[in-house]
């Protein structure tokens, strides 16, 4: 029997969705899970050196940093400049908000309307997330409205954001000199109005071998810093052809590529498939934060001859994304901007 107290009510939507799949069998092949797969560490990179008065090795940590995005598109961040104690208060506060009733949750307005869970557009189970999660504009966060009975979260959130802000253009600043683009077009690039927070929870799954945690993806911003369960593993992201499960350092910081520093850099940079696998009998929580362009800034490789792909801006990406999530249930992403793509409809 379903409980109907389950906050969110994620069973009973995967349920409905569950009864017109041809068989249980044909949904664990659609979420191709694959059982014990090996955790591996990701590449370790002590920003410490960044503020180094040697300039070898501040020159030796950006190296590091535009080697890994390019090689993994993924990379751990330590010495990182935000203080544990930050870190520990906003876990604290994001845990008591999500403890909170759905309905006030899903009803009350709270961080901007920006609840969500599952995926209301899903159509079959492996478009379905099991999470749930606040996804909330940069520019919402101060606003006192928001926060209903939570007030101790609206402080912690504008210091997590701004550090995190700080942090994220550092990283970015480093991967756009190696890029060789003209100083100050990051700075023109760069929007703080359009980024964004995403608060996760992914509840104990009782059908866990059967759905995702989050679907896998690739971000479509230009980097996300995560901070993810410090003991409890979901991670996974495709490596050399192959799913790899990121092993939890409580000590750093994940920091991935996004779609647009890919196209960019024309391939340089890669914004890798990701994803989340959920546990049967824990909970695991998660924080992201998306660094993201003006909606009119246009991503376009410096010397455009030899682009992989056209030139677009960061709102007409976003406009095509939504287009193809309700007409196909997911993302295309980049390939709809290849140079070389004469068919929009490739891979849906």
């Amino acid at each position: 029997m379903i409980d109907s107290k389950q906050n969110p009510p994620l069973l009973q939507d995967y349920t409905q969705l569950l009864n017109h799949s041809s068989s249980a069998l044909d949904v664990k092949k659609c979420v191709n899970h694959e059982p014990g797969l090996e955790e591996r560490e990701l590449p370790v990179v002590d920003l410490s050196s960044l503020w180094s008065p040697n300039e070898n090795q501040r020159a030796s940590c950006a190296s590091e940093i535009c080697k890994a995005s390019a090689e993994w598109g993924f990379f751990q961040i330590i010495n990182h400049g935000i203080s544990l104690e930050l870190l520990r208060k906003m876990r604290k506060e994001q845990v008591e908000l999500f403890k909170a009733p759905f309905e006030q949750k899903s009803n009350s307005g709270l961080l901007d309307n920006s609840y969500r869970y599952g995926n209301k557009t899903a159509t079959c189970p492996k478009q379905l997330s099991w999470c749930e999660a606040f996804h909330v504009p940069l520019t919402k966060i101060s606003d006192n409205s928001c926060y209903g009975e939570f007030n101790s979260l609206r402080e912690v959130m504008q210091e997590y954001a701004s550090a995190m802000q700080q942090l994220a253009n550092l990283i970015a600043k480093v991967l756009v000199m190696n890029m060789g683009v003209r100083k100050g077009e990051w700075e023109d690039k760069c929007d703080a109005s359009t980024c964004f927070m995403r608060l996760n929870r992914y509840p104990p799954c009782p059908i866990s071998s059967e759905v995702f945690g989050l679907v896998p993806h690739t971000d479509s911003d230009f980097l996300t810093i995560l901070h993810q369960d410090e003991h409890v593993g979901g991670l996974q992201l495709m490596k050399d052809s192959k799913w790899m499960a990121v092993k939890p350092n409580p000590d750093a910081l994940v920091v991935n590529i996004g779609d647009l520093f890919q196209a960019w850099s024309n391939d340089v940079y890669k914004s890798v498939e990701h994803k989340v696998m959920v546990n049967r009998e824990v909970e695991r929580h998660s924080i992201a934060y998306f660094l993201c362009p003006s909606y009119e800034s246009i991503i376009g490789c410096c010397d455009q001859e030899k682009s992989t792909y056209r030139k677009f801006t960061f709102g007409e990406y976003r406009s095509q994304i939504q287009q193809d999530v309700r007409a196909f249930g997911h993302k295309v992403g980049l390939p709809r901007f290849l140079v070389s793509n004469r068919d929009t409809s490739m891979r849906v």
